[in-house]
């Protein structure tokens, strides 16, 4: 699919529930992909209309509708509508900007991630990732083209493990936590670049850039902590809340979930950490590299000190100076300052100011 990046912005005043997409990628067009499952069937397809998926409304599965594309809101407003979705609930779906969060209606649940990854060129990409899960179905909507959920399909076409045994809240808790398990790639990734950036500054390899890196990696672990410890919260409340949405077998794993979502807020926070005191350590660098060129000029300046002190007496005009008569005054005087010179070099080199 082609992608044609622009930013758009609610419209302030607007009627609350107007869904308007709110980010800078666009899917040029809508996909859809269902799998209708159970432990011994497999209905998978690729739509093109979203009216398309009413067919497994009747459907005793458990169904996966996976919708790529928030800037097509018609398609949002539309399935919205089928269902009876809250109009807030479907003006989050198209808001990029909303933080991970999970609120809980009568008939449905409604989730909130943030699915992270490098670009090709190196970057940080975050995609807004909204799940809608009803009793039998689980409803997801992702930005653009692309995600982690390669080994749940397949988890789903082989029926390996108990991905279609389970209900609706299983295959929750599956797609959150491979959105979670890419955050332990991301922080390796992550840690990879700080590691190295560190091995530089204690190397003293820095380079005019050096500076920039850091404050990218600042960024980037800032937009990761907004991402994983609201994360935290969600997890908490589908571990602690009573709902028919979230039975006793998938709970168990739930806990193991928030287990992983702990651990990487802690990794997050270790590299925060780290980066800030790369900050002060290529500060320290470069106020070390000042005073060392600074050291050599002030003992360039006090070599010079006296010699420029002798050249001055002897470069007055007085007519009655002594030495100015001596026929070796000329040799001598080159002497005194010669020693003078190897003298203060050979006191630096033993105070190690050299």
């Amino acid at each position: 699919m082609g992608s044609e990046n622009f930013f758009r912005k609610k419209d302030i005043g607007s009627i609350p529930g107007t869904v308007v997409y709110v980010g800078d990628k666009s899917a040029s067009d809508l996909y859809i992909e269902v799998f209708d499952y159970n432990e011994e069937d497999l209905v998978e397809k690729e739509l093109k209309n979203i009216t398309e998926v009413w067919e497994f409304d009747t459907s005793s599965n458990v169904t996966w509708i996976n919708i790529n594309g928030l800037s097509h809101v018609e398609t949002i407003e539309q399935i919205g509508k089928h269902y009876n979705w809250h109009p807030l609930m479907l003006e989050d779906i198209a808001n990029t900007r909303q933080r991970p969060k999970i609120d809980e209606y009568e008939e449905y649940l409604y989730v909130v991630l943030k699915m992270l990854y490098f670009t090709h060129e190196g970057a940080l990409a975050v995609e807004h990732i909204s799940f809608v899960v009803g009793e039998d179905y689980v409803v997801s909507f992702q930005e653009m083209d692309g995600d982690v959920f390669s080994e749940i399909r397949e988890r789903l076409r082989s029926g390996k493990g108990r991905i279609r045994k389970m209900n609706a809240d299983y295959l929750l808790y599956s797609l959150m936590d491979a959105v979670v398990d890419n955050y332990f790639n991301l922080i390796e990734v992550f840690g990879d670049k700080v590691e190295e950036l560190e091995d530089d500054l204690f190397e003293d390899n820095t380079h005019e850039d050096t500076a920039y890196e850091i404050q990218v990696l600042k960024k980037e672990i800032l937009q990761i902590r907004r991402a994983v410890f609201p994360l935290r919260d969600v997890v908490n409340r589908i571990e602690k809340m009573e709902s028919k949405f979230v039975t006793d077998k998938t709970m168990i794993f739930i806990k193991d979930l928030y287990d992983h979502i702990i651990q990487v807020s802690e990794n997050v926070d270790i590299y925060r950490e780290m980066i800030w005191g790369l900050m002060d350590m290529y500060m320290t660098t470069i106020s070390n590299r000042m005073n060392e060129v600074m050291k050599v000029l002030t003992i360039i300046a006090t070599i010079f000190i006296p010699l420029t002190f002798i050249a001055g007496i002897y470069g007055m005009n007085f007519e009655f100076m002594p030495e100015l008569k001596y026929k070796y005054s000329y040799f001598i005087l080159w002497g005194v300052m010669i020693l003078i010179f190897f003298g203060l070099l050979y006191y630096f080199k033993r105070k190690k100011w050299l």
